[in-house]
């Protein structure tokens, strides 16, 4: 496993990490969650993602059963959760103070944790002063309850807001940022954050790199039985994915296949290396419904250097994408 720091953080992160979205309490029960993580942990990830809102709680629930049961060293992990949408109560969504202190003693007690290693705030809050929730997550982090905090697809502008009220405030900045990032979605971490990387050390924790399974071909054919497009709830999935936009982005799925296949590698291993190979990616978060899926999964590092000029040229050539650099780029 390849270790990466977080940003300009002195922490360090597996370049390929395991998350909770989708698959824990939809697709897993405890024992595949264990037996998930235990093949993430061997193969020498150390940080595993969660949300309070995924499943409603119980997918930190499930990977709190699974960490006390693994009997891992705590200093060997490094665990998230994502404040945002907590329930149905008025103070129970977004990043006032009140719900960022509440909803994270609420995800400490499901993950049956002390604190979490990360902390993101899972939106921005339009209703809520970034000041306000500056405050509050250096609130928890003086408590001991998290060590960093960061943002979930906040745009740039937001993002150096808090990092600059921090600063004025003597108080503790955002470390990183957890955007969707794939081939088939760039614009923001390649074009957008681009200055923020330089100008405040900004670590990126990547999800769906595989764009919900479009980039592992999967969805070629049709939406197969089973996968994620098919389970209530992920609707709005099969809609994105069946539109003219969707279509056309299996159509490059398809034509990414051939580049796989001459080296010796899947879809899915491609698209992970692609997202490796970026050097502003800290962390790319995968997922898995069964350990031989985390394995597969983990090999994609094995691809990362045979991703050549000559490849990544034809890669572009398929994509069609590549964001222009901003104007301050240097």
């Amino acid at each position: 496993m390849e270790y990466r720091h977080l940003g300009r953080s002195g922490l360090q992160v597996s370049a390929l990490s395991f998350g909770a979205w989708v698959t824990f309490g939809k697709q897993l029960d405890e024992d595949m969650a264990y037996q998930c993580m235990k093949a993430a942990f061997d193969a020498g990830v150390n940080f595993f993602d969660n949300a309070e809102v995924y499943a409603d709680g119980q997918a930190e629930i499930l990977m709190g059963k699974v960490i006390k049961r693994a009997g891992w060293k705590r200093s060997d992990l490094v665990i998230s959760t994502k404040i945002f949408w907590g329930g149905k109560g008025p103070n129970d969504v977004g990043l006032s103070r009140k719900h960022i202190i509440e909803g994270t003693n609420a995800a400490l007690a499901r993950l049956q944790l002390d604190y979490v290693d990360l902390i993101f705030c899972h939106r921005p809050d339009i209703r809520t002063p970034i000041e306000e929730t500056v405050r509050a997550m250096n609130f928890l982090i003086n408590q001991g309850k998290a060590l960093y905090w960061g943002t979930s697809e906040w745009s740039a502008a937001q993002i150096m807001e808090a990092y600059g009220i921090a600063r004025r405030e003597h108080l503790i900045p955002p470390t990183m940022e957890q955007p969707q990032y794939n081939m088939l979605h760039r614009e923001r971490v390649e074009k957008e954050y681009a200055p923020l990387y330089r100008e405040i050390g900004l670590g990126t924790t990547i999800w769906s790199p595989l764009a919900s399974g479009i980039l592992t071909g999967k969805y070629n054919d049709g939406i197969p039985a089973g996968s994620r497009m098919s389970l209530e709830g992920y609707e709005w999935l099969r809609q994105r994915l069946e539109s003219p936009e969707g279509q056309a982005n299996v159509e490059k799925a398809r034509r990414l296949a051939p580049i796989a296949a001459e080296l010796g590698c899947t879809q899915a291993q491609l698209a992970l290396a692609w997202c490796l190979k970026n050097p502003n990616v800290s962390t790319v978060i995968t997922g898995a419904s069964r350990p031989e899926q985390v394995v597969e999964n983990m090999a994609a590092l094995d691809v990362v250097p045979k991703l050549t000029d000559e490849v990544m040229a034809r890669i572009e050539g398929i994509l069609q994408n590549k964001p222009t650099p901003p104007s301050d780029f240097r």
